[in-house]
């Protein structure tokens, strides 16, 4: 240990109450930085994970747009042309073949999964009790991929949809309302009026208000039977990427495989997005803040060690110790506490999480309270914690540098 490393472990352990108290100060803030950042994200991840059980990060569907061209015949005077709107047209409504589709966007890397579906509005019949649902025909094997919808079953098997060409899974506000259960029959009645009962194979539960009303599934080949429709008829393509913040940008490649409107979950919910960043943005700057003050508690505290050592900083210039010398002793006592303080928060921060990751708290597939555990959290708390640490120090180490040997020792 070099001769500045020994003063500054002689000025740590010669007030032991201000190293403890200096010390604290850095490990609540960084526990504090660890566990808001670690709740803040599983909050965000848990979000995002209830609404894309029930939504894709992109989605194609058949859409007329609003900007289409009004096209005006050539007129004579006097003559009255009637204009229709474009929303009016006669057009083929879903997607006619979405197996190329499909085959095209499969093969770009950064897509995990893709599926076809049919969503159309029904009403859903049990006796005198009747409630508007969306039925959603759905691939089975393809659905599970990419929603986790088994996860989500509450009672039932989802793959059953497989086996029972009359089963359905409804979602469990839905079946409450209607009241049924697993095993009761109820009646699918379609817009023009076709009619065919179902039998109840499962409930699912994803914790999307909305989804668990409104809900209804069957498989597509049933759907598609129901509404008389070709066998590779669809009205939507959903798309799941391994990354999910790459929707916007992703829908853009997309484009060039279809004709047919591609939408991101960015686009479609924007309010999603905005609500995640609201939430990471209040818990950093929390964190941030509670970490800066426990920086100005170190800067007070070695601010007052240098007023206290003041003869003795006088009389290491005087024979011979530079002013680099002195700010090295100083920095080094501060980035010490902001180590010791940085492992004892990750500790501490660790544990806190433990502890709240512990609560009970049931939505969804969730049991207790999320708090993501991810190392670059607690890497960053570190870096951040000693980085305010190093901060603080260096201006009293500053100051003390500039000490004037001569009038110091004269007072």
């Amino acid at each position: 240990m070099g001769v500045n490393k020994k003063i500054s472990w002689v000025h740590l352990t010669s007030k032991i109450r201000q190293l403890l108290v200096a010390t604290l100060s850095v490990t609540f803030g960084i526990s504090v930085y660890i566990f808001m950042n670690g709740f803040m994200t599983g909050v965000n991840d848990s979000q995002s994970e209830i609404t894309f059980s029930s939504i894709p990060h992109i989605r194609v569907y058949n859409d007329i747009s609003p900007d289409l061209p009004v096209l005006l015949p050539e007129k004579e005077d006097d003559q009255i042309v009637m204009v229709s709107n474009n929303k009016n047209i006669s057009y083929t409504e879903g997607i006619k073949n979405a197996v190329p589709i499909i085959e095209n966007i499969s093969k770009i890397q950064e897509v995990a999964g893709v599926t076809q579906q049919i969503n159309e509005n029904v009403f859903i019949k049990n006796g005198v009790t009747q409630n508007n649902a969306n039925l959603s025909g759905v691939e089975v094997q393809n659905e599970d991929l990419l929603f986790k919808t088994s996860h989500y079953m509450i009672s039932g098997d989802f793959y059953d949809l497989n086996k029972r060409s009359d089963g359905i899974i409804l979602g469990s506000k839905l079946a409450q309302n209607l009241g049924v259960r697993t095993g009761n029959n109820v009646t699918v009645i379609t817009s023009e009026g076709v009619s065919k009962a179902f039998k109840v194979i499962g409930i699912i539960e994803t914790g999307s208000a909305n989804a668990d009303k409104t809900r209804a599934i069957v498989s597509i080949n049933q759907t598609r039977q129901l509404f008389s429709k070709n066998k590779n008829y669809a009205t939507d393509v959903y798309i799941n990427l391994k990354d999910y913040n790459q929707a916007t940008k992703l829908s853009e490649k997309i484009k060039n495989y279809t004709q047919y409107k591609v939408e991101s979950w960015q686009e479609s919910n924007p309010q999603l997005e905005s609500a995640n960043k609201v939430r990471g943005s209040i818990g950093t700057a929390m964190s941030l803040t509670i970490l800066i003050v426990a920086g100005f508690g170190i800067y007070n505290i070695m601010n007052m060690t240098v007023n206290e050592k003041i003869k003795e900083i006088a009389i290491l210039k005087a024979i011979g110790f530079n002013g680099k010398d002195i700010v090295q002793i100083f920095l080094t006592q501060s980035i010490a506490i902001g180590m010791i303080g940085g492992i004892l928060g990750m500790i501490l921060g660790y544990t806190i999480s433990i502890i709240v990751h512990s609560i009970p708290f049931k939505i969804a597939t969730y049991d207790t309270l999320p708090v993501d555990f991810s190392p670059i959290i607690y890497i960053k708390g570190f870096v951040f914690g000693l980085l305010v640490s190093a901060i603080a120090g260096y201006m009293p180490a500053r100051k003390a540098a500039k000490v004037d040997p001569v009038s110091i020792l004269r007072s």
